[in-house]
């Protein structure tokens, strides 16, 4: 084949990379991103607490605190095909197993093996989309890829609660360990490498050396400004994510399938918003980070008004619900496009993978204390208003070194 009927394959073939990418992300985010759905069904099914519902998301969650480094280093090294492919089998193999648990610390324990798999599937996709497509589609083709997390929880949504009501909620579980495992095939037989990919000849490396020049990273503008608002808003997402139907069903009194549908509208939105979000910053004067900052904004006033709805009105919820997607879910598009266009060539996996953990610190924090703040205090106020005091406090101390470009280290 020659150079120019490979460049011609490859133009054709990186859509069908983004579409399995896609789809595999949502696959694998699939229940987690679903949960807030049948978190009310578990709750009662499994007579538990606030906090233990919050401590599930935790657990599925932990692994990756240290699992998105050790992911971000093997994609430096080996095929995402694998990479990606193994971890979302993992996700699914835990899911089934967890349909036939028998108590919550089984639960627990399959829920953290869970996050094994879930380690890979975010800096994994992101990364093979970003070998694919050049800078100026960069952020339009990450943003359809990163879509998948609330297009599969949009799914989920609409799928779960029916199941968990019609059979059990732990059929959902059984159900959606099948989405997984679906996913994960299909990107290890689909996924290819981008044609006529350099190969370089290794080097023998000092370990101290390649270990330091990694962790320095941390220590630049740029990577604080990511890191920083990352884990804001992925805060605010599940926050909002895990309570969200809990929290309209037993203090503004919604119906359970009101409630889920107001959920559902807000992860519909949320993937128009990282799409939306992710094509502006390919165009932006004011560089990728810009979207971002809006972002932490809107998120911000849409946790600050959540508390102070008092409306059982359908069509008022679902205009503030669309607000809250768009923002509390659409940055990620910008955000990841912004980490992998700034991250040096050599290292872009372990970039991808360091800014997911500082993202991992809010997710495995928030859901137990905004679930302890309610069992304690009787209101989830709180807990929205420390989410959107979080968001401020970002924003105003990133959007000083919002015009850094890229991460130099």
């Amino acid at each position: 084949m020659t150079s120019r009927e490979a460049k011609a394959g490859g133009a054709q073939y990186k859509w069908v990379v983004l579409l399995v990418a896609t789809l595999a992300q949502a696959c694998a985010c699939f229940f987690v991103q679903g949960f807030g759905s049948i978190a009310l069904n578990i709750k009662q099914g499994m007579l538990l607490s606030d906090w233990q519902i919050g401590l599930l998301v935790s657990a599925a969650q932990l692994v990756p605190l240290a699992g998105l480094l050790v992911a971000g280093e093997l994609l430096d090294r080996y095929s995402e095909r694998f990479v990606v492919g193994i971890g979302t089998l993992i996700v699914g193999a835990s899911l089934c197993a967890a349909s036939v648990a028998s108590d919550y610390s089984m639960l627990l324990m399959l829920f953290v093996i869970l996050g094994l798999g879930y380690s890979t599937a975010q800096p994994g996709g992101s990364k093979s989309v970003s070998s694919w497509f050049a800078n100026k589609q960069l952020g339009f083709a990450m943003g359809i890829r990163q879509a998948g997390l609330p297009l599969g929880g949009a799914i989920a949504t609409l799928l779960l609660p029916y199941i968990a009501q019609r059979f059990s909620f732990q059929f959902a579980f059984l159900c959606s360990g099948l989405v997984a495992i679906t996913g994960g095939l299909l990107f290890m037989l689909l996924y290819k490498s981008p044609p006529l990919k350099t190969v370089q000849a290794k080097k023998a490396v000092n370990l101290k050396a390649a270990v330091v020049a990694r962790l320095s990273m941390v220590t630049e503008p740029s990577m604080i400004n990511i890191m920083m608002s990352g884990a804001s808003l992925t805060a605010s997402q599940y926050g909002v994510s895990v309570f969200l139907v809990l929290y309209l069903h037993t203090s503004l009194g919604l119906s359970a399938s009101l409630a889920t549908t107001m959920f559902f509208i807000v992860l519909g939105f949320g993937v128009i918003g990282r799409i939306v979000l992710a094509a502006w910053s390919d165009k932006c004067r004011h560089g990728r980070f810009f979207p971002v900052l809006t972002c932490l904004l809107g998120a911000g006033v849409a946790l600050v008004l959540l508390p102070m709805l008092h409306t059982s009105n359908p069509l008022v919820l679902a205009l503030f619900m669309a607000f809250t997607g768009f923002f509390a879910y659409g940055w990620y598009g910008p955000w990841v496009a912004y980490v992998a266009d700034s991250a040096p060539a050599d290292r872009k996996g372990f970039a991808l993978g360091m800014a997911m953990t500082a993202n991992q610190i809010g997710v495995v924090l928030v859901p137990p204390t905004i679930g302890l703040a309610k069992d304690v205090l009787g209101t989830y106020s709180y807990g929205w208003y420390g989410l959107a005091l979080l968001s401020v406090w970002v924003l105003y101390n990133t959007h000083k070194r919002a015009n850094i470009g890229v991460v130099t280290t």
